[in-house]
């Protein structure tokens, strides 16, 4: 007789790890030795908040532990998912496959957070979904009980799903408002950095979460508030962690030296795959193109000289990285003229990379969407947490920052609209 879902949650986890988060956190043997394999090790010297600790020093910890408390939150999740409900379009293989996608979501992920999101690359989720389908991880999957694709394929929505109703339900599970990604890194992040925002009670939020085939999970209308403090704790640890404007300069000298390095064949694209933090910095040592880089890691940012709030009609010109450079360039040029010798290298303009606020959740007992419910977050409010987020920031060397700052024509220069609506 096959095991209930239940059961097989249950059984046969019993090797564990100790988490700093979540405490004991149980494994099979078999999902024990993905821990042990080397892809996964790399995550270990990969810090989760990059540059962060710069500002936060406690935030060390690392995409492998995050990673450790995804797999189990996730375990979690769909243990408090059957308890109410038969799960009946879940299989046992599809759920090992579940847990594997957990523990495997970061597998491919690049280095120093996310400094090189907007380079010309693979996303980070292809090249996770690449090392899962090849060994050693394939088979390692495949000795939990699980089938490789199936974990791939949660992960990298860019591959084929074949219709398949399972596969979109653990999708969805694992990437959503109320997703144990997310209820990981807001918990992780703000006990790492010693910031009270991000705590969420995720007891209660499992209690009430109901399985939807076609959505992941409903909510009834008890849930709205954990929902509206899980929308603000993460706009809040944006503003005031992962967009700080000290992690903004570090994250884009990166980017900014990572673009020089490939549009001039210093360093080829491919090589920037299956790196750590410090394996990133030895290759880029010495490298010709990048200096910036080495000045992140001797600890010299660049300063800020100004702070503009992003406006789509004005500045759109500026959302592709690739054509930010030219207005650098001008930008460049106009403090030049101005008597103030910036080079190039000397400026950077800094965009956000989009960030959403959206829900997708369904509230079963007023029959409404999250938006159309009784919450006060209405869709004006989390316009508003964008808004307030998107702040171009103009970073400069330290040395000409005081300089560029008391220069009486930066105003002029960097808040009339025409400099930006400028032809490229």
């Amino acid at each position: 007789m096959e095991l209930s879902i239940q059961a097989l949650l249950s059984e046969n986890f019993t090797s564990p790890v100790r988490d700093v988060l979540w405490g004991h956190t149980y494994f099979t043997a078999g999902l024990a030795e993905l821990i042990g394999s080397s892809p996964f090790m790399r995550l270990n010297r990969i810090l989760q908040l990059g540059p962060v600790h710069r500002l936060y020093p406690g935030a060390t910890h690392t995409r492998a532990s995050h990673s450790i408390g995804v797999y189990h939150l996730g375990r979690r999740l769909l243990q408090n998912l059957a308890e109410g409900s038969t799960l009946a379009w879940i299989s046992r293989e599809g759920a090992m496959s579940f847990l594997c996608a957990c523990l495997l979501h970061d597998l491919g992920h690049f280095p120093y957070t996310h400094s090189l999101k907007e380079l010309p690359l693979c996303s980070h989720e292809s090249l996770t979904g690449g090392l899962i389908l090849k060994d050693p991880i394939k088979s390692l999957i495949g000795r939990c009980g699980a089938d490789p694709e199936l974990t791939a394929a949660i992960i990298d929505r860019e591959l084929p799903c074949s219709g398949s109703a399972e596969l979109l339900f653990y999708r969805r599970l694992l990437s959503g408002c109320l997703d144990p990604d997310k209820l990981d890194y807001l918990n992780r992040d703000a006990r790492y950095c010693g910031v009270p925002y991000g705590v969420q009670d995720v007891d209660f939020i499992f209690s009430r979460l109901v399985p939807s085939l076609e959505r992941g999970v409903d909510i009834d209308s008890r849930l709205i508030p954990n929902v509206e403090a899980i929308l603000f704790a993460k706009y809040l640890m944006y503003r005031t962690v992962y967009w700080h404007r000290q992690v903004r300069a570090a994250t884009s000298m990166i980017k900014k030296a990572m673009i020089k390095c490939l549009d001039s064949g210093t360093v080829a694209g491919e090589e920037l795959y299956g790196l750590d933090d410090q394996s990133l910095f030895t290759l880029l040592g010495g490298k010709t193109d990048s200096a910036l880089a080495e000045a992140v890691w001797n600890g010299r940012l660049f300063s800020t000289a100004a702070e503009i709030s992003f406006d789509e009609a004005d500045h759109a010109c500026l959302r592709d990285i690739s054509g930010r450079s030219l207005y650098e360039q001008r930008l460049a040029e106009e403090f030049r003229r101005a008597g103030i010798p910036l080079g190039c290298d000397d400026l950077i303009i800094d965009v956000p990379e989009p960030v959403s606020f959206e829900t997708g959740l369904f509230v079963t007992d007023e029959n409404c969407s999250f938006a159309e419910s009784s919450s006060a977050f209405k869709a004006k409010t989390l316009d508003s947490f964008v808004k307030t987020l998107y702040t171009i920031r103009i970073f400069v060397n330290p040395d000409l920052c005081e300089r560029v700052e008391t220069l009486p024509e930066l105003s002029d220069i960097l808040y009339v609209k025409k400099f930006w609506l400028r032809e490229t």
